[in-house]
């Protein structure tokens, strides 16, 4: 593929513009043959920008004199020699390059700095990085078949690179399809950097010159050989670098200023990033960017440092009475543009900067410690906040586990309150169960005494019926006892109906008095017997409760027992008492009150004196007269009344005594 070239007036311009630059230190010390060179040169530089000027002036004022056209024939004359001996000079270079390269190596510096001709500056550059024969141009092909991450962002900037320049615009132009092949090229190459912005203006300017696998070819061994890889890694350290020695030049240099940036806070790398990531190629024109990039290849990144710090000398006086804004449109608009007419005048005051080799190896090295310090530091801190952040999440977690422990122990005191007060209940139930327990086992211990009893029992059965027949016995007796009081009220009735008509036939005062005694008598007597009743009643009443408690004792004892039988006919038995009980239980006597002679006796004879005035005449004689007359009945009851008879006091002091008496036989009967 043939190079895209520029139009010839523009490049003899370029070339061989400003003549009037003065020399460089290292032209000191050329031979005299050099010097002799170095001085055809500049005539024709001169030459050139003499006759330069004059084509101007004369396009200017339109004249077609004669005088004019010879001079105008003269210059050309004149350029088409000077441009002659410059192709032969540096085809002579170009093939003689090792020998220029070691021993004219001074001669050379200063041919590069003067400018390479366009025309060489395709070999030339190769012969400067020894891009001439590399290995990886034979891999450019294969490269371009395969597939780059990189591929979007460098087709995104693509349209940005050189956008004003006849050979990259239109979006499917010659010019950004060979830059997109390169750069994807040296992606796939050097994963590691990849694509960077800025690195496709260095590209664009090789594709000016030559054909794409050259241009690989330079851009690889320019970022392997000019520390041009270390600016585009990504972490660009080495643009850190550059930066930190840049800012020491500056403030040695030109302390005002450095001033006056930082009071404006108008950092280094706000406007001098540029200048070594792209070379000056976005600062610049081209032709004043091409020159700065001749030297570049030859010198390295050095020419950087002392363009950049030219500019801020020739611009200081102008930026110290800027703001920030102020500045940073100057930057822009107004440097870019001051060399345009002489770019020899910018390499001249270039080289009048001071730049010492070997301070800024120790800036190199102090920058590296100052990094590694940083890059310590950033460790600890990277450790500390990582420690932080393992440590806030240790503490939210201790924070949680502090919350479950404080709902747990509440939790936990919740429980034991429940669990004192369910203890308190279950100690007030055991002690129930206890006494349950205990009241249980003596109900146990007199149930086996009882089933001992009644296992008794049933070996000898004929003690329970002699029980049972005592109680029919006793039963019976108390039937006639009651019979035999009643009979002996009914007789005690008619008896006194008698009397009473008796008492009506015999009005005599004796018989009447005679009567009343006896009335009374029989009122005494008849008390007794409602005392014997009730006491009879009392009796059986003891009796049925007593039978009741056997029955239910017996009932218990027997439940299980195989005595079934026996013990049925021992129910019917009892039922059959029962009846006779409540017969005898029956309508209370004297329902009806006996009247004698207009004498009322009283229905309550259990009241403690009797309603009658003569109560003091009635003597113990009379009653026992009357208790013989009306009660014939068996000695024991004869002995009961008798007792009756007693003195009050005698008879409160043994109604306790008398009644066990009384119960004696009963209680022998419920002990056999």
């Amino acid at each position: 593929m043939a190079s895209p070239t520029l139009s010839p007036d523009s490049s003899s311009q370029e070339a061989l513009s400003a003549p009037t630059c003065s020399p460089t230190s290292d032209s000191e010390n050329l031979s005299p043959d050099e010097l002799e060179l170095l001085a055809k040169l500049e005539e024709q530089n001169r030459l050139l920008e003499a006759d330069s000027k004059s084509m101007r002036s004369m396009n200017g004022s339109r004249r077609n004199s004669g005088s004019s056209l010879v001079s105008s024939s003269s210059a050309s004359s004149n350029l088409s020699h000077l441009e002659e001996d410059t192709w032969i000079l540096w085809g002579r270079i170009a093939n003689e390059w090792e020998e220029w390269r070691r021993r004219k190596e001074k001669l050379l510096k200063e041919l590069i700095r003067k400018g390479i001709p366009h025309h060489f500056r395709a070999i030339v550059w190769q012969l400067l990085c020894s891009a001439t024969d590399m290995p990886v141009k034979n891999q450019y092909s294969e490269l371009l078949k395969m597939s780059s991450p990189c591929e979007k962002l460098i087709r995104r900037d693509i349209a940005r690179t050189y956008p004003e320049h006849e050979f990259f615009k239109g979006q499917d132009s010659l010019g950004q399809e060979v830059l997109f092949n390169v750069m994807k090229a040296y992606s796939l190459v050097d994963r590691e950097v990849g694509y960077c912005q800025g690195s496709a203006f260095i590209v664009g300017l090789l594709l000016m010159q030559m054909p794409e696998e050259e241009a690989f070819c330079v851009f690889v061994r320019l970022m392997q050989e000019y520390r041009l890889r270390e600016l585009f890694k990504p972490s660009m350290a080495e643009l850190g670098l550059c930066i930190y020695q840049f800012e020491y030049m500056l403030q040695e240099q030109l302390p005002d200023l450095n001033t006056h940036f930082r009071s404006q806070s108008f950092h280094t790398s706000m406007y001098a990033s540029s200048w070594f990531l792209t070379l000056f190629l976005t600062t610049f024109p081209l032709p004043v960017a091409t020159r700065v990039f001749d030297i570049f290849m030859y010198e390295g990144l050095e020419i950087v440092f002392r363009v950049g710090l030219a500019l801020l000398q020739v611009n200081q006086a102008e930026l110290m009475q800027l703001d920030m804004e102020g500045m940073s449109q100057y930057f822009q608009r107004v440097i870019p543009h001051q060399f345009d007419s002489c770019p020899d005048k910018l390499v001249l005051k270039a080289y009048q900067v001071k730049y010492n080799p070997k301070k800024m190896k120790r800036l190199e090295k102090e920058y590296a410690a100052m990094k590694s310090k940083e890059m310590e530091e950033q460790i600890e801190i990277k450790r500390l906040r990582t420690e932080n952040r393992l440590l806030k999440q240790r503490i939210e977690t201790l924070e949680k586990e502090s919350a479950a422990l404080a709902d747990r122990l509440i939790q936990g005191q919740v429980t034991r309150a429940q669990e004192a007060e369910e203890n308190y209940v279950i100690k007030r139930e055991l002690a129930v169960v206890r006494q349950q327990c205990s009241s249980a086992a003596e109900d146990l211990q007199k149930a086996q005494s009882t089933i001992r009893q009644l296992q008794e029992q049933q070996e000898n059965p004929r003690l329970t019926e002699d029980f049972v027949s005592h109680l029919e016995t006793e039963l019976e007796q108390s039937r006639l006892r009651e019979t035999e009081t009643l009979g002996a009220l009914r007789e005690m009735q008619d008896k006194v109906l008698d009397m009473e008509k008796r008492n009506s036939s015999l009005p005599d005062e004796n018989n009447v008095a005679q009567l009343q005694e006896e009335l009374k008598a029989l009122k005494v007597r008849e008390g007794q017997a409602v005392a014997s009743t009730r006491e009879l009643k009392l009796q059986l009443q003891e009796l049925s409760d007593t039978w009741q408690r056997e029955e239910g004792r017996i009932q218990g004892q027997l439940n299980h027992s195989d005595s079934s039988q026996y013990i049925r006919e021992l129910k019917d038995q009892i039922e059959e008492l029962k009846a006779e009980v409540r017969l005898l239980k029956g309508p209370p006597p004297f329902e009806d009150p006996l009247a004698f002679d207009g004498l009322s006796l009283a229905r309550h004879l259990d009241e403690d004196s009797l309603p009658s005035s003569d109560e003091e005449l009635l003597g113990v004689g009379v009653g026992a007269a009357l208790q013989d007359a009306l009660y014939p009945l068996s000695p024991r009851d004869a002995r009961f009344f008798r007792r009756l008879e007693r003195p009050a006091k005698d008879s409160e002091g043994s109604s306790d005594s008398d009644a066990d008496e009384l119960a004696a036989p009963y209680s022998q009967g419920l002990d056999n």
